[in-house]
């Protein structure tokens, strides 16, 4: 249930979780038994890679009997169009991509940014997204890269589209009076000498089809007298100022178009991709009679000649490239990359190489189920630390498989005007689908949940003790036990959050007929026994989430929920809309999303947290850290977690060790460890007071030589005569004429 910060780097590095279906953010290479399916089956999201603990065999991989895609579940299935996200107002190139690409029947649907075009299909909201990856001009689009890592979409086809810049203006304005220009400052450098030409000032703005938005509104307004949400830039009015965009978005906003192509050169080209969920992927629809291209992303050792080794696996098999490019691996990478070699047991010769590691994109012109590209493939694993298939999709703009059919169907729908085909709202935007949200056990961590969840979400809570004031302090309403039929009837989700030792006993008193269709997500610390416990005791009709979020109420910047591990498995879910409106709230919170079975969260993750919390607890106890007006950061961290930790009720931290079956061995093991440490200081004691002893033994030795030797010369000379000081090893020589001391 609570997880302190000393395990986020540990639970950071599992952030790549394998195939979720909805806001997967990473993607982490799985046993070497499970890559053979994963690289072959339809769903080109998968992954070539060592996992932890995986070997690396030689045979190459063979592709499975594919079972096709339902219909019933695909995408634009349900009695619409398919909807297609696209970054930018409407009217942008993205959107005269898609519909070059997909046709003028398709709901187009505007985001904001990128990312939020990810989310709107990782979401279900939308079918698809066109995003842009590369410019024959600009380059490459590095945001969605980044991103095409964080998200687990697949590549389903791709589109070169032709950029021809038009210059628009409000009706009844002519070129002559235009004095400033607004678009995206890309657009406007790709125009410069047209605009130097005229003498126009050109004016950057956030986008294209925006600027010829904001152009006609203020138009609009000054027509009417009214003034306008947005107001021009300085010294811009809607008579003396165009904007650059395509055709389309003059079309859309009834534009005058003062020119056209009027961009410097004419070979400005920007490729855009169709990213659908894992199951959209078009693999199997592929053959040889299609030219393909497949998609992944690698990184490698750093050893010499590790890229090259890399490239030759395609080219001895004389597979070309289309592009090739490398970018800075993520933070949760890196994480998993530094976990895998210690496993290994390999170690950074110095900080810089955990620091810079990088990612390698690589497009290849062959499909992933070529037994070519298969060996390719499989070679490389051998080399990579990480590899992932990105997709498998066919070149130039064409389209196979559901995509295809898809795009068909919705040729079928009537479309009256533009307003039909584009949307610039999703449900999400006005804060998505609003659940009843049930809280078993409103202790510290219920009330820490429950404070989130009603920013967003209708709370209910409910508690054998009375937590009415608790409630109304975080905005929940309280039920009494007695109201324990209300509060079941009246929630679509329910959060149990109990100690664990009292976790079978809860779900063995809830009325069976009452939690039929519900959601329940479970919040322990261990997941594997809460699961079994669940799947065991409740309707097959209940859908059902274990969770485990590796922060609490003592963590460590507690008030945000930014960068906090938060660990879940979509055990049976039949409500998909409701599971993600539910798992949004960590996502939205930009909680880092890990997607892992109970069983896998309990072998790499319950062994650290029940050694965390038995340290703190063992360091909290009997003023060992005692405050210090200067510490060091080590010591400030030991500080931190065993406040976090003794903050605990005994409860939980008895449920991680009563159902961790390796609790009583680690227990052992530290004292085990304690006992050789103490052999170690007595041994050392022991040898520095004897070596101490020596030490004077050879002194006393050497001393008793030196009056020998001093006797001897002082008997060979017969005049002086030796004498030993009292109390004094210092010998005096003395004779007739002179007197000194040794």
């Amino acid at each position: 249930m609570m997880m302190t910060v000393a395990l986020s780097s540990l639970a950071s590095l599992l952030l790549l979780a394998t195939n979720v279906d909805a806001s997967p953010p990473f993607v982490l290479p799985e046993d070497t038994s499970m890559i053979n399916q994963k690289v072959m089956s339809s769903m080109t999201g998968s992954i070539v890679g060592s996992g932890v603990g995986s070997s690396s065999g030689s045979s190459p991989l063979k592709p499975l009997p594919s079972s096709g895609i339902s219909r019933k579940n695909s995408p634009g299935a349900a009695g619409r169009p398919i909807r297609v996200a696209y970054q930018g107002e409407s009217g942008a190139y993205s959107e005269k991509s898609l519909r070059e690409l997909l046709g003028e029947n398709v709901i187009a649907v505007a985001r904001p940014d990128f990312e939020s075009c990810y989310r709107a299909v990782a979401s279900r909201e939308c079918d698809y997204a066109c995003l842009p990856v590369e410019n024959s001009l600009g380059g490459s689009i590095h945001d969605n890269y980044d991103l095409m890592l964080r998200y687990d979409l697949v590549i389903v086809a791709e589109h070169e589209c032709r950029i021809s810049h038009f210059l628009h203006a409000n009706h009844g304005v002519k070129k002559e009076d235009i004095k400033y220009c607004m678009s995206h400052p890309q657009a406007l450098a790709q125009c410069d000498n047209y605009l130097r030409s005229l003498r126009i000032t050109p004016v950057p703005m956030y986008d294209t089809a925006g600027s010829v938005k904001l152009l006609m509104e203020n138009g609009k307004g000054s027509k009417l007298g009214r003034k306008p949400d947005r107001q021009l830039p300085d010294k811009c009015t809607p008579a003396n100022t165009a904007a650059i965009a395509s055709v389309l978005a003059g079309k859309i906003y009834n534009m005058k178009c003062l020119d056209k192509s009027i961009e410097d050169d004419d070979s400005n080209f920007t490729r855009f991709l169709l990213l659908g969920r894992g199951d959209s992927g078009v693999s199997q629809y592929l053959n040889k009679n299609i030219p393909s291209k497949t998609s992944i992303v690698f990184t490698l050792p750093n050893t010499p000649g590790a890229l090259y080794k890399a490239l030759a696996c395609f080219s001895l098999r004389e597979i070309d490239f289309s592009k090739i490019e490398s970018r800075p691996t993520s933070a949760s990478l890196l994480n998993y990359l530094k976990f895998k070699n210690e496993q290994l047991g390999k170690k950074a010769r110095n900080q810089a190489e955990n620091r810079f590691r990088y990612c390698f994109y690589l497009d290849f012109l062959e499909s992933e189920l070529e037994d070519n590209a298969q060996n390719a493939l499989h070679h490389l694993k051998e080399q990579a630390d990480y590899c992932r298939i990105l997709g498998s999709y066919p070149q130039k703009s064409k389209l196979v498989g559901p995509v295809k059919e898809q795009v068909e169907e919705s040729k079928l729908y009537k479309v009256k005007d533009i307003n039909d085909v584009t949307m610039d709202k999703l449900p999400s935007d006005d804060g998505g689908v609003k659940l009843n949200v049930g809280i078993i056990g409103y202790g510290k961590f219920g009330q820490f949940l429950g404070q989130k969840f009603v920013k967003k979400h209708n709370v209910k809570c409910v508690d054998t003790s009375d937590k009415s004031k608790e409630a109304e302090e975080t905005g929940a309403e309280f039920y009494p036990m007695f109201e324990l039929e209300s509060f079941l009837k009246e929630s679509d989700v329910l959060v149990i959050a109990v100690p664990m030792i009292d976790f079978e006993s809860t779900v063995s008193s809830l009325p069976k007929d009452l939690i039929k269709n519900k959601l329940i997500v479970e919040v322990c610390p261990l997941g594997a026994r809460p699961k079994a416990i669940l799947l065991e005791q409740l309707p097959p009709n209940a859908d059902i989430i274990s969770s485990n979020a590796m922060f609490g109420p003592n963590t460590s910047g507690a008030m945000s929920w930014d960068g906090q591990p938060y660990i879940y498995e979509k055990v049976r879910v039949r409500d998909e809309l409701r599971a993600d409106a539910f798992l949004d709230v960590f996502e939205r919170a930009r909680c880092q999303m890990v997607k892992m079975t109970a069983e896998q969260h309990d072998a790499h993750i319950a062994d650290a947290e029940f050694v965390t919390h038995l340290a703190g607890r063992l360091l909290g106890s009997g003023n060992i850290l005692p405050p210090t007006p200067v510490s060091s950061k080590e010591y400030a961290a030991l500080c931190d977690v065993t406040d976090m930790t003794s903050c605990d009720t005994f409860e939980l931290f008895y449920g991680m060790y009563n159902f961790n079956p390796r609790a009583k061995g680690l227990i052992a093991k530290l004292r085990e460890n304690l006992a050789k440490v103490e052999r170690q200081l007595a041994a050392k004691e022991a040898y520095l007071a004897a070596k101490a002893e020596f030490e004077n033994m050879d002194r006393q030795r050497l001393i008793a030589d030196c009056r020998q030797l001093l006797h001897e010369v002082a008997k060979s000379k017969g005049s002086p005569l030796v004498e030993e000081a009292p109390n004094s090893p210092v010998l005096t020589i003395t004779d007739a004429s002179d007197k000194s001391s040794l």
